[in-house]
């Protein structure tokens, strides 16, 4: 016996498309103590196309690592021009270097430079053309600039527009002291006696400085809530303690500065008699999104050389900006645009 079955389907859709499409199926149906039947059944199918949106679920974060070269410097913020100076008590200067600019503007280039303490000082967020002395060649192992020695800077700092008190609980006089610039290798180191043997005494020079190298890796997991900081140097002077330093993106704001503060505490460390050295630190959300309310994302890091051989707790140094710590090494400019955290909550 032959069975055709006609169905019919009648669909009601908004905005919608339908397509039908009737193929020919052949039914075998078996049962027992009877005779085999076949059949062919015709079935309809129908297929629904509307406009509507279809939501995807978006893929789960996933973990991001950098890698970037720090670049060697005498220089924190603009001014001072430089955290360290001369025998003369002149800035030297390896950073970005404020020069006069088309109509009467000042433009700012990575440079190398030697640079008075007159230089004129303008209010906290804007720039002035330094007093360029004269220029610096750190190229050259063998040139009479690579012998120049290395000095801290005197208290009060020269040339200085930054307000900020560094270690409000530990030097709340610190912009009241006054010294003298000391040769690098001899700031006077608290309670220091001979006989306990200091390792930093042979004066640095400029050559010895601008040796230093340093390779940053940045690794944010996949639920974005830190980040965690891997740092591998060589070239740097040796025997001596560093400390690391965070810049965020409010700490130089002239409406309202924050206190700059330490790349992980404690943040020291201590490179040995070849100049080697590894340090790494995990910060808590250190880059969340920007604009979002009470953002301050770290965006450079900065290698401090201690001129007293010792570090600050929660601060990175009583006086700062070369009077105690002199930054070493660091990125030439704002960075890790590409990273966002979120808070642990």
């Amino acid at each position: 016996m032959t069975v055709t079955t006609d169905a019919t389907v009648t669909t009601h859709a908004t905005d919608a498309i339908v397509t039908t499409d009737t193929t020919d199926t052949t039914v075998t149906t078996v049962t027992s103590d009877t005779p085999v039947m076949t059949g062919k059944a015709r079935t309809t199918r129908t297929a629904v196309t509307t406009d509507k949106a279809v939501t995807v679920a978006a893929p789960p974060p996933t973990a991001m690592t950098r890698t970037y070269d720090l670049s060697v410097t005498t220089q924190g913020p603009l001014y001072p021009p430089s955290e360290i100076v001369d025998e003369n008590g002149d800035f030297v200067v390896i950073g970005r270097i404020n020069r006069p600019g088309p109509d009467g503007a000042t433009v700012s280039e990575w440079g190398s430079a030697v640079v008075s303490p007159d230089s004129p000082l303008p209010p906290l967020g804007q720039n002035l053309p330094y007093d360029i002395l004269r220029e610096l060649d750190c190229a050259d192992p063998t040139s009479a600039d690579s012998l120049t020695q290395l000095y801290t800077l005197p208290l009060p700092l020269p040339c200085n527009n930054y307000p900020m008190l560094f270690a409000p609980e530990q030097r709340p006089d610190a912009h009241e002291v006054k010294r003298p610039s000391y040769p690098l290798h001899g700031a006077p180191i608290p309670d220091l006696r001979e006989e306990d043997g200091p390792k930093v005494r042979e004066p640095i020079t400029l050559g010895q400085w601008v040796k230093a190298r340093a390779q940053l890796e940045v690794h944010v997991p996949a639920h974005r809530r830190s980040a965690d900081f891997s740092f591998a140097f060589t070239g740097l002077i040796p025997d001596s303690l560093y400390t690391v330093m965070s810049l965020r993106e409010h700490d130089l704001d002239p409406a309202g500065p924050t206190r700059p503060g330490p790349l992980g505490v404690p943040n020291a460390f201590i490179s040995d008699s070849n100049g080697m050295a590894h340090y790494r630190a995990t910060l808590p959300n250190p880059f969340p999104e920007a604009g979002s309310p009470g953002s301050n994302r770290v965006i450079n890091v900065v290698v401090l050389w201690m001129s007293y051989q010792q570090n600050y707790g929660g601060a990175i140094g009583h006086f700062g900006l070369g009077g105690d710590i002199h930054a070493q090494l660091k990125l030439k400019g704002p960075s890790f645009l590409e990273f966002t955290t979120i808070p642990a909550s």
